[in-house]
């Protein structure tokens, strides 16, 4: 049961406080909108952020997920955790889609805000990756490395060749079809607005 009393500054819950206040004020949320998102009331969450309360770890838990976070990337100190994130070539939880006509790895953290998505994306030749669309406002950037592509945005249509890029709107129907005998390798990023 959390407590009600107030948190002594040198303890670990202060950092808890002002991290929670810095996330949600960076994503733009309300108490309204964090607890709907959590699962937390907002007079708990209220509490936390005025060190007037000391979650508890299924509370931590739920409020780090909410914000994409894992409760050591919530609670821990800025200062000593490792400024470089990794993502291993051969870490199977970044394949979004792995088939007999297209690889998409995932190449940004998972944990991430998902403003922007980073993608390595390899189709089979003559397959194609169709895409309903997305949220309004989203644009991708697609570059070419190997192989050529035709790309398909709602009415428009454009030929990449290595080296080429594209950008275009991704809230409409939209496909990346390789046009080659040798297997397609580009480079996708996703920015939401």
């Amino acid at each position: 049961m959390p407590t009600t009393s107030p948190l002594p500054p040198e303890h670990g819950g202060q950092l808890l406080c002002d991290r929670v206040i810095a996330l949600r004020k960076k994503r733009g949320l309300t108490l309204d909108q964090l607890a709907s998102a959590c699962g937390v009331s907002r007079s708990m969450l209220s509490q936390i952020e005025r060190g007037r309360a000391n979650p508890t770890l299924a509370v931590t838990l739920r409020i780090a997920q909410a914000f994409g976070l894992s409760i050591g990337d919530l609670v821990d100190q800025p200062w000593t955790a490792s400024t470089i994130e990794v993502v291993r070539g051969d870490d199977a939880t970044h394949l979004f889609r792995d088939d007999r006509e297209c690889r998409i790895r995932t190449l940004s953290p998972l944990h991430l805000e998902k403003s922007v998505e980073f993608y390595e994306l390899r189709i089979a030749p003559r397959a194609q990756l169709y895409s309903a669309p997305h949220f309004e406002g989203t644009r991708e950037l697609l570059t070419i490395t190997r192989g050529r592509a035709r790309v398909i945005a709602g009415d428009n249509e454009c030929q990449l060749g290595v080296g080429d890029s594209a950008h275009y709107h991704a809230d409409q129907e939209h496909t990346i079809e390789n046009d080659s005998e040798e297997e397609l390798l580009a480079f996708l990023v996703v920015t939401y607005e």
